[in-house]
């Protein structure tokens, strides 16, 4: 007799629990220990709340977390902006010349290795003269992320009917005003997707940061990263907890926005 497809068998078991494990476990242990009351990240000495007060109080770390969110929100803005007029104008536009020039300087930042990126900026600030600071980080940021929101708001261009903007500008909306009105809501889901990926890469961001940061403008990955190589402390446990507990807010606040907005969607479909 045949062994049905959809059978669970423990190697597959014992795999899912492994990859679950190797990606989640550190985290786990991470989070635990920075409740560990010893100045030692090694050794367990209680449960205490110290390394969070130790946080709160310390100057230079929040200000770190403070320019790091004042870059991803203002980059991540930008860079929606600007990647969904692009996504737009390959997407609706007609074949004008240089459009394969374009898209592929347009994508070239998702295969390009960020240390050339980060490179090639600085020379660009050197040679321009610009005081290395919030905006220059701004602008690598902008454009390290401006091709992922282009690739997702594409992908959910490529598929609309574009009858439906042709439908609106025979009932009198010119060109804007049907894309404002019919696809601009019907791409939003994606535009706040790239938003949320754009805002993720910028507050993550190592090395192109590392490039074209100045005195006073650290960001917060570049403050840990100067912090772990003298040394790890419990301090830097409880900041990454709580950057873990905003990304699990903004998730599931995002998640019940979704299902809201499906429930609002099924109610007012016709029957």
């Amino acid at each position: 007799m045949a062994r049905p497809l959809n059978r669970i068998s423990p190697f597959n078991v014992a795999s899912l629990a492994l990859g679950l494990a190797f990606l989640y476990l550190p985290i786990v242990i991470l989070v635990i220990y920075s409740f560990n009351a010893s100045r030692l990240v090694t050794v367990w000495g209680g449960w205490s709340l110290r390394w969070y007060r130790e946080f709160l109080h310390d100057r230079a770390m929040l200000d770190a977390a403070w320019m790091s969110l004042k870059v991803a929100a203002v980059s991540a803005t930008l860079a929606t902006l600007l990647g969904t007029l692009a996504a737009v104008a390959l997407s609706r536009g007609e074949r004008f010349k240089g459009r394969t020039l374009f898209s592929g300087m347009l994508y070239a930042p998702l295969v390009m290795p960020e240390v050339i990126t980060g490179l090639s900026l600085l020379l660009l600030f050197v040679a321009v003269g610009a005081e290395r600071g919030f905006w220059t980080v701004t602008i690598a940021h902008t454009t390290l992320t401006m091709c992922f929101v282009a690739v997702v708001v594409q992908s959910r261009l490529a598929p609309l009917d574009r009858s439906l903007e042709e439908a609106a500008m025979d009932l009198g909306c010119n060109p804007v005003q049907a894309f404002l009105r019919v696809t601009l809501p019907l791409i939003f889901p994606a535009i706040a997707a790239g938003w949320m990926l754009a805002f993720t890469l910028s507050l993550d961001d190592v090395v192109i940061a590392s490039f074209t940061t100045g005195p006073g403008s650290a960001t917060l990955p570049i403050r840990i990263y100067s912090e772990v190589r003298l040394g790890v402390k419990p301090e830097i446990n409880a900041i990454c907890t709580l950057v873990l507990a905003l990304i699990a807010v903004v998730i599931v606040v995002a998640s019940f926005a979704s299902k809201l907005t499906s429930a609002r969607g099924e109610s007012a479909a016709p029957l």
